[in-house]
């Protein structure tokens, strides 16, 4: 492939605006012109690294995208969820009509007073199921075509912690997309682990110790801004979501650009430090009219509609910024922190 340029790729978390990056990912490999060195996910983006990496090994980008599509497809509330499993789930995530409306409140109602401790004992979660049936860690964790770096948050320490490709299994990707509110805490040797998202969506850092490539590719699904005021408990809550599942990328790009300043000013050295490249694929402008529940709805035709949004923002990004790649940001890093 002639003028191949070598990424890596940051996924972020947000359910089902997570088949926003499936689109991404999905044009990307289809055009060709981009190699991937690492990828870092969260959540949703996690999920996507290991599907991505289980069709690279069977069958190129060719395997990959199917493999994306399979689990996507797979996903969606046509086909994920059992009997039981689907009447658990409408409970907190019914459709927009009334009575869907109804559930919604019953389920903010009990996500505040109850704990899934109590209103999920069993912890019930399609996902984990789906991941272990459809995902061959086995092969996942052999996998070297590119490194996979998998966030999740400590529930003791508070702190982020980073999984690799060669230590995966269906646990460490539950963990990175463990909502407290609705799951229970996911135990990994002795520790609980949360939604990684929390502290780092995704996370940036094991770039500069895992990948010699300086251009990392942000995939961005989660808002920074909006022009509105949040009103009711619902629409407070989502946008406490959306800046806390940003405040940690934004930390990590103030800290890229001051790095950038001390290497362009001569006062670290080149020989010492990558100076980081940094490009965004952002989905915001399409994802923002939707209200953040649509993150928890696994509508088919949803899902197909974020996929869309996701080829479309990749093709121009990839039309507008290739020739940059290597050679300087295309993100103005001090406007997207501050």
């Amino acid at each position: 492939m002639t003028n191949l340029k070598r990424v890596n790729l940051a996924l972020q978390g947000g359910g089902s605006h997570g088949a926003f990056t499936w689109g991404v990912l999905d044009y990307l490999l289809e055009d060709g012109r981009l190699d991937i060195a690492a990828v870092s996910g969260t959540s949703a983006g996690a999920m996507n690294a290991v599907v991505l990496a289980q069709g690279w090994m069977e069958n190129g980008r060719d395997g990959a995208r199917e493999a994306l599509q399979r689990f996507w497809r797979a996903i969606s509330t046509e086909n994920a969820l059992s009997p039981a499993q689907a009447k658990f789930f409408d409970l907190f995530f019914g459709p927009k009509t009334l009575s869907g409306q109804f559930s919604s409140l019953w389920g903010d109602f009990f996500t505040h007073f109850a704990s899934p401790y109590q209103f999920n004992p069993f912890d019930v979660n399609p996902l984990r199921d789906y991941l272990l049936d459809a995902i061959d860690f086995e092969k996942v964790r052999a996998f070297d075509g590119f490194k996979i770096f998998i966030a999740a948050t400590n529930v003791h320490t508070g702190k982020i912690k980073v999984f690799k490709g060669a230590e995966l299994t269906a646990d460490h990707v539950m963990a990175s997309a463990t909502l407290p509110t609705l799951f229970q805490a996911t135990v990994i040797d002795g520790e609980p682990y949360w939604d990684g998202g929390y502290m780092g969506n995704p996370a940036l850092f094991p770039f500069f110790y895992g990948s010699n490539t300086p251009d990392i590719v942000i995939i961005q699904i989660n808002p920074l801004e909006r022009h509105s005021i949040p009103r009711s408990p619902r629409e407070i809550q989502n946008r406490l979501d959306e800046i806390t599942f940003n405040g940690a990328l934004m930390g990590e790009l103030r800290a890229i650009d001051f790095v950038v300043r001390l290497i362009d000013a001569g006062k670290l050295s080149v020989d010492d430090y990558v100076r980081p490249l940094v490009h965004r694929i952002d989905g915001c402008g399409l994802l923002g009219p939707y209200d953040a529940a649509t993150k928890l709805d696994a509508n088919w035709q949803l899902i197909s509609s974020f996929f869309e949004y996701g080829r479309k923002a990749a093709k121009h990004w990839l039309d507008e910024t290739h020739d940059h790649i290597g050679k300087q940001s295309t993100l103005n890093l001090r406007m997207a922190y501050s």
